[in-house]
């Protein structure tokens, strides 16, 4: 029994860190193609590899162009206002100007911590002020949860 309530613990952990969880698709997810596509070009486009980026975009948006956090975070790439801003996007929940634009944000990151994965992810969620003043992956829970969460769908793309 206490092994089978740690696995659900550690899967909990792995998978989401709020009561919804994560998702694979969400309801109204793109289907996994156009995802595909707008992920290829993106990588392409930005430096960053397609599996990072396809990895970062279901763990934010679970593929749903249309999703909005409770921070404000906006589209598949989860995007926040000032982000939007600095990329000239006009529409946040366009796919590919989303999907751009986060797309670019991760290949920063990765440029600022020296093509350091875990770094860049977890600036990500936490942004780089965070990462800078812990020097390293902030303690928060959901951050370590993310960062793993990512981490792991990234090694099975």
């Amino acid at each position: 029994m206490r092994r089978l309530l740690g696995a659900l613990g550690l899967l909990t952990l792995l998978y989401g860190c709020s009561g919804a969880g994560y998702l694979p698709y969400a309801p109204h997810a793109l289907n996994p193609s156009a995802i595909s596509a707008l992920v290829g070009d993106a990588s392409q486009a930005n430096g960053v590899p397609p599996g990072l980026l396809r990895a970062v975009l279901m763990a934010e948006s679970s593929g749903d162009p249309s999703a909005v956090s409770i921070a404000g975070a906006q589209g598949l790439m989860q995007l926040m206002p000032g982000t939007s801003a600095s990329c000239g996007i006009a529409n946040p929940f366009d796919p590919t100007e989303n999907v751009q634009c986060g797309a670019g944000y991760l290949g920063s990151l990765l440029h600022r911590y020296h093509h350091n994965v875990t770094l860049a992810v977890a600036a990500y969620n936490a942004g780089p002020g965070a990462v800078d003043h812990y020097g390293g992956v902030p303690p928060y829970p959901e951050t370590r949860a993310y960062v793993v969460r990512v981490l792991n769908a990234y090694h099975s793309y």
